[in-house]
């Protein structure tokens, strides 16, 4: 389910992180969902972020997107990756004035992508045709997965 502006951010995300990934898409909702609980719509660059994506693609993409959706970067200092023992994944803490969040993507939708990551690897290997199939499901999850609904 997308609103016009979740479908402009992903747009743009994929244009600067140059191609459709699912990570830098889910990122866009993330932001959006935090930014809609903080009531910040306005307050682009003014939240605070520590994501817990370690730095190797795919989960650390989510970045991306969390940039495009909330105007906060790495580059002003807004967005910091935190060091964990824990496994790379798509959670972040949001902090804005006195208020602070931790938004994660729910179990199942971690298992949705894992099992049409692996089947996509199953029938394409790493070949061009997987990368393809990798942008549909992205696409797709864009279209039908609420950013409401999806995080934690």
């Amino acid at each position: 389910m997308v609103d016009e502006r979740e479908k402009q951010l992903v747009e743009l995300v994929n244009e600067f992180h140059g191609h459709i990934g699912i990570y830098s898409m889910l990122g866009v909702k993330m932001g959006l969902y935090v930014k809609d609980i903080f009531n910040a719509d306005g307050l682009s660059g003014h939240i605070g972020i520590v994501a817990y994506t370690g730095s190797t693609p795919p989960v650390s993409c989510l970045l991306d997107g969390l940039q495009a959706s909330t105007g906060s970067t790495l580059g002003h200092g807004l967005i910091k990756v935190a060091d964990t023992e824990a496994l790379p994944r798509a959670e972040a803490t949001f902090t804005c004035g006195k208020k602070c969040i931790t938004v994660a993507l729910k179990p199942e939708y971690e298992a949705r992508i894992e099992a049409d990551i692996k089947h996509g690897v199953e029938l394409y290997a790493h070949g061009p045709k997987y990368w393809k199939y990798v942008e549909n499901l992205a696409l797709r999850y864009a279209r039908e997965w609420d950013r409401a609904e999806i995080f934690i």
